[in-house]
């Protein structure tokens, strides 16, 4: 959430950011709702002054013996006044924390501008894609073929893009899984198993609400959504306290079912593991103080950015442009595997810096070397997801008769097994 004095103090700048994201906003109207919130401001001032020089006023006419009926009856009448005046106040206050609730993070100087996706800038590469001297299968069809992946039965017992993982599948989701949670502790993270089921007050921390309801589950009868990233409950544990400085960075990892309905993608990747309503994934997320977040977010990124390196798989480093940028990011970077049976690169993992943006909404502060209260800056990433470095795995180590070798760094986790064969 933006403060609304920045707002007012640099709405030219707010507005030029806004619109590089492709976004429509009022700004003139939430200005009028505080033009109105201090004329109402103002008003409850000078009743309040002229309440306590009517009640000395009465003081003085009484110790006289004066009859003091009507002032009196004007400072009922004032009190009654002050009264509506409070009750509107709070209604207006409730508007306009409504509107910066919808008005999206300011992006960061680096970002850069674009219309969308299609200006999404190359940063770095890692690894050669492996040249096959056979046609490369699509992961849906080596999963069927080898009986790992059953997307019938997903169906059946939910419904589209619900899918079932059997045997070494499973078994390879698990293997994946767990990689990745070694190597961000031994990088430092601590690992967190939280709710997959979240408060209201925790969506709207994080930004999933109210921008992002329709994508949300939500389980109406206990008024809880369920997550769709990690991020929501690891990021909302810190809520409404203060940290010292040497807590800081916050550093924290955790494996969760992620649950979107994907609603307004009707038609895209409905084949495969790509886009389904529920999936594993590991996530990263760090609070650090506001001049730390730009390193720590070069690092963070290096932390997903490891564990594709440590099972080889080709990937692409992208600066998300200013209309592909997600609502709460300043800053994103998008990590891209490569996909041999698709033959193109498919984010895997999406890096950002929310500054201090998720901070406000869910009131996150700390406490500087000088004593000072500020909002604390947080970020997170996919380190990674866990069905789509499932499916790269898939298609690019898979071999022309249809079995798929396991990277060197799973099979410790698979009991030393090193290829998926038919059968």
């Amino acid at each position: 959430m933006l403060d609304l004095k920045f707002i007012i103090s640099n709405l030219e700048e707010v507005k030029e950011k806004t619109k590089a994201r492709n976004y429509s906003f009022d700004f003139d109207c939430l200005i009028q709702k505080d033009v109105l919130r201090k004329s109402v401001i103002n008003e409850v001032e000078k009743l309040k002054a002229d309440r306590n020089a009517v009640s000395k006023q009465v003081g003085i006419l009484k110790r006289e013996g004066k009859d003091t009926t009507e002032l009196q009856e004007q400072v009922k009448r004032d009190a009654g006044r002050m009264q509506e005046l409070d009750s509107r106040l709070s209604e207006i206050d409730e508007e306009i924390r409504s509107m910066l609730l919808n008005i999206p993070n300011l992006i960061d100087d680096t970002t850069p501008i674009g219309k969308d996706e299609t200006e999404n800038v190359i940063v770095r590469k890692w690894g050669e894609p492996r040249k096959f001297d056979f046609e490369p299968k699509n992961h849906w069809d080596i999963g069927v073929d080898l009986g790992i992946i059953d997307f019938e039965r997903g169906v059946k017992i939910a419904e589209s893009r619900f899918n079932v993982l059997a045997g070494l599948g499973a078994r390879l989701d698990r293997a994946i899984s767990s990689l990745m949670l070694d190597m961000h502790r031994e990088k430092g993270y601590i690992e967190m198993s939280v709710p997959y089921l979240v408060n209201t007050k925790s969506m709207v921390g994080t930004g999933q609400l109210p921008k992002f309801a329709e994508e949300a589950y939500i389980c109406e009868r206990d008024n809880l959504y369920l997550i769709s990233t990690a991020e929501i409950p690891v990021t909302n544990l810190y809520s409404d306290e203060i940290l010292d400085l040497k807590q800081l960075p916050v550093k924290n990892t955790s494996l969760t079912a992620c649950f979107r309905r994907e609603a307004g993608s009707y038609g895209k990747d409905t084949k495969g593991l790509i886009r389904n309503h529920q999936f594993n994934k590991v996530e990263l997320v760090k609070i650090c103080a506001q001049d730390k977040s730009v390193e720590e977010h070069e690092s963070l990124t290096h932390d997903a950015e490891m564990v594709l390196q440590a099972l080889n798989l080709p990937y692409r480093v992208m600066t998300l442009s200013s209309g592909d940028l997600g609502f709460s990011s300043a800053k994103t970077y998008d990590l891209e595997v490569w996909l041999p049976g698709q033959n193109c690169y498919r984010e895997i993992s999406s890096c950002s810096n929310f500054k201090d943006f998720q901070a406000r909404r869910a009131n996150i502060r700390y406490r500087d070397a000088d004593g000072k209260v500020k909002f604390a800056h947080t970020l997170n990433g996919s380190g990674l997801a866990v069905g789509r470095t499932l499916v790269a795995v898939l298609e690019n180590y898979q071999n022309a008769d249809g079995s798929v070798v396991i990277p060197e760094t799973l099979r410790p986790y698979l009991g030393g097994l090193d290829i998926i064969k038919k059968g």
